[in-house]
């Protein structure tokens, strides 16, 4: 077992709050991993996986148990095809920083994640939270996972249809039991290295900035580049001289409502139609009514679901870029109201205490509950 000295929870995550663990483990073998998680499941005692930190607030006391950090590295080719439509699947070790995965697949011409560029973290999380941004969403392009499955006690591969991938969540943020160790990634290989192109440009704001419209597709390193550069401009690019980036990203996920709620809101709140499931067909055979069956009646529908800007939401509620609580170190990012900052002395408690106060202002204004995106321990926002 490797020990890792004097790490506070400040000192391991983007937020750069909160205080020391019990003890704190570093795993940097799949096999060191699977041990250590082992161990620490059947003592029953508290325990944290922890990869990168950016999605992670924990409290000022700090973390009344172990902290398990997830350090194993590798990128390895499992399959490849020579197809027209070339596919390239990868096996990407949880511990791998995410953005140095897409920086290597963007260098190789492999398509598929570019514009998930810049996104701190660790590739084994990018599945818990099903990672999204400009257009691209970790669901599109996974393949399966390899996970101890604390239930079952074996280590198992998942294939991502079981895993529930849905906006920001999936099967394991709600409750699977268990630890990612690796994932499996299907990319596009360009068969032209040295014009190797993006996947067609899915997002609006993304377009106008390459000079393109929805759906073209472009250079993939410059659309990986220009991706860096828009989520610098919002702070989200982690930089140590810039406390907006003291952060965990997005604080808040885009809420979702009914579409009957939805029409409650001023008419310039930006709302975006949720795929749903359609009813299933309701068929009654002929043979089935000549022998007196009941006609089948069709389900009604659900009724659609809406997402809405949690940014907009919080704009219009009076809360503006910068804003700050009299004598908090924490602050909303100057550069996007997404993001509560550290703004060089802020503790666990003045972002808790932000956090709530912007919730509370979009309830009063707008009757939504802004639901936080980062796990938080000790907190409660």
């Amino acid at each position: 077992m490797t020990g890792v000295a004097d790490g506070t929870l400040a000192e391991l995550t983007t937020m750069r709050v909160g205080g020391a663990a019990d003890e704190v483990i570093l795993a940097e073998t799949s096999d060191e991993l699977v041990r250590h998680a082992s161990r620490l499941w059947s003592d029953d005692e508290p325990w944290m996986l922890l990869g990168g930190g950016s999605n992670t607030v924990v409290s000022d006391e700090g973390f009344p148990g172990t902290v398990l950090l997830v350090r194993n590295t590798g990128i390895e080719v499992v399959e490849s095809d020579s197809t027209p439509e070339s596919r390239v699947r990868l096996r990407v070790q949880a511990g791998h920083d995410w953005d140095q995965l897409v920086e290597a697949s963007v260098e190789r011409g492999w398509s598929g994640i570019e514009a998930l560029s810049g996104i701190p973290g660790r590739a084994g999380a990018a599945p818990v939270q099903n990672i999204g941004a400009y257009g691209q969403e970790l669901s599109d392009v996974l393949h399966s996972i390899t996970f101890l499955d604390f239930e079952a006690d074996e280590v198992r591969r998942i294939p991502a249809a079981e895993l529930a991938l849905g906006y920001r969540t999936s099967a394991i943020k709600e409750g699977l039991a268990g630890v990612v160790l690796s994932i499996d990634l299907l990319l596009w290989a360009n068969e032209d290295r040295n014009n190797p192109l993006s996947g067609p440009v899915a997002y609006g704001q993304l377009a106008d900035a390459l000079g393109v419209t929805v759906g073209d597709r472009v250079s993939i390193r410059e659309l990986r580049r220009t991706v860096l550069r828009l989520r610098a401009s919002k702070g989200m690019v982690l930089d140590p001289e810039d406390h907006d980036t003291w952060s965990s990203g997005s604080f808040f996920t885009n809420p979702i409502v009914t579409e009957h709620f939805a029409r409650t809101l001023p008419m310039e709140a930006p709302r975006f139609p949720v795929p749903g499931a359609e009813p299933a067909p309701a068929v009654t055979s002929l043979e089935e009514l000549a022998a007196g069956a009941p006609l089948r009646i069709p389900d009604a529908a659900p009724e659609r679901m809406i997402k809405l800007s949690a940014a907009w939401l919080i704009e219009n509620s009076g809360i503006t870029r910068g804003f700050h609580l009299p004598g908090s170190g924490a602050a909303v990012s100057s550069k996007h109201t997404l993001a509560i900052t550290n703004r060089g002395g802020a503790t666990a408690g003045d972002v808790a205490e932000l956090a709530r106060f912007v919730v509370q202002r979009v309830q009063q204004e707008f009757g939504v509950v802004l639901a936080p995106e980062p796990n938080l321990y000790g907190l409660e926002a």
